[in-house]
């Protein structure tokens, strides 16, 4: 019998139009002679089944549920393809996870890590994994700039401590710069995390549970065309992203030891996509995404296919391995 699937896309943050994006290649790319996949809209003031004729039906919220014509339908398992919140900062998975329906991201607690770069980075640091020099500021603080530079030194990258896609970052070469930067990622998040510019080589690793075993993919190097992977480079085609990247055999085995090291400390499941540049001949590592972009442009499934993946493949391994827990 097959499987009811709910796909779950949109979000409240400012990447809810790439998630539909995600969402929508998802529903397209699953096997129909295994799944019934069911697209699921979800924003801060609906969340609604959308059919085949793109009409909508409420979801009950009370069991994640939808009732169409006096039939009720439930869900066997959740592809979550929401980037950001509520998607990809525990609020989904614990709202899953207390109706007992299970989904293809990581759990509660390590979404809620991930998706706080500071919190994260500072988790991993004890276990030997390098980040860049960072500086934090809460909205409403007292902007001290010689301290912040003092820290980090410039150029620096703003960024909202809470957020993806690249959302509410700058990139600041002087002093002056720092006002402006810190209201662009204020819009975004109340936390800011302030980092110091690592010039090198930079790399993004797909690392997943496939079949049963964690496996690290194709590692890609991004080349962007801007100053830095900024939202233009990531989906207006203002970079260049190169699968396998061009590593040594020594710099590839570093970063893929690495990631996988990362996937296992955080007791992660599902996708992840995490990046670093390389310092020295070292990675650092920047973030952990846990609802890394799944459209077929998209980095992870770029190295899925580098690596023999198709996306059908990819998508129904997500759901396998979410429902043999």
């Amino acid at each position: 019998m097959k499987k009811n699937i709910a796909i779950i896309m949109g979000g409240y943050s400012s990447e809810f139009e790439i998630s539909l994006n995600s969402g929508q290649v998802v529903y397209e790319t699953l096997d129909p002679a295994k799944y019934n996949a069911h697209r699921i809209h979800v924003f801060k003031n609906k969340w609604v089944y959308v059919d085949t004729d793109n009409q909508e039906h409420a979801i009950d919220m009370n069991d994640f549920s939808v009732t169409i014509k006096n039939t009720k339908t439930t869900f066997d398992c959740v592809f979550n393809a929401i980037h950001g919140t509520p998607g990809e900062d525990g609020f989904m998975q614990g709202y899953l996870e207390l109706l007992n329906i299970p989904q293809t991201s990581c759990n509660m607690y390590q979404a809620a890590l991930t998706f706080n770069k500071r919190d994260c980075l500072s988790t991993l640091k004890p276990y030997g994994i390098k980040t860049a020099e960072s500086y934090y500021v809460n909205f409403g603080d007292a902007i001290d700039e010689d301290a912040i530079i003092a820290k980090v030194g410039l150029p620096c990258f703003v960024k909202a401590n809470k957020a993806g896609s690249s959302f509410g970052i700058s990139k600041v070469y002087k002093k002056e710069e720092f006002v402006k930067a810190l209201e662009v990622a204020f819009k975004e998040d109340d936390e800011v995390i302030i980092e110091s510019f690592l010039d090198g080589i930079e790399v993004s690793v797909g690392v997943i549970t496939y079949k049963g075993e964690v496996t690290v993919l194709p590692i890609t190097e991004i080349v962007s065309n801007n100053d830095f992977f900024d939202y233009q480079a990531k989906y207006l085609g203002q970079s260049h992203e190169i699968t396998p990247a061009r590593l040594s055999t020594e710099q590839e085995e570093k970063v893929r030891t690495i990631a996988k090291k990362v996937y296992e400390v955080l007791k992660m499941k599902g996708f992840s996509r995490s990046e670093y540049i390389f310092k020295d001949g070292e990675p650092h590592l920047l973030e952990v995404n846990t609802v890394p972009g799944m459209t077929k442009a998209s980095i992870l499934p770029q190295q899925a296919a580098a690596a023999g993946i198709s996306l059908s493949d990819l998508f129904g391994n997500a759901i396998e391995e979410c429902l043999k827990k």
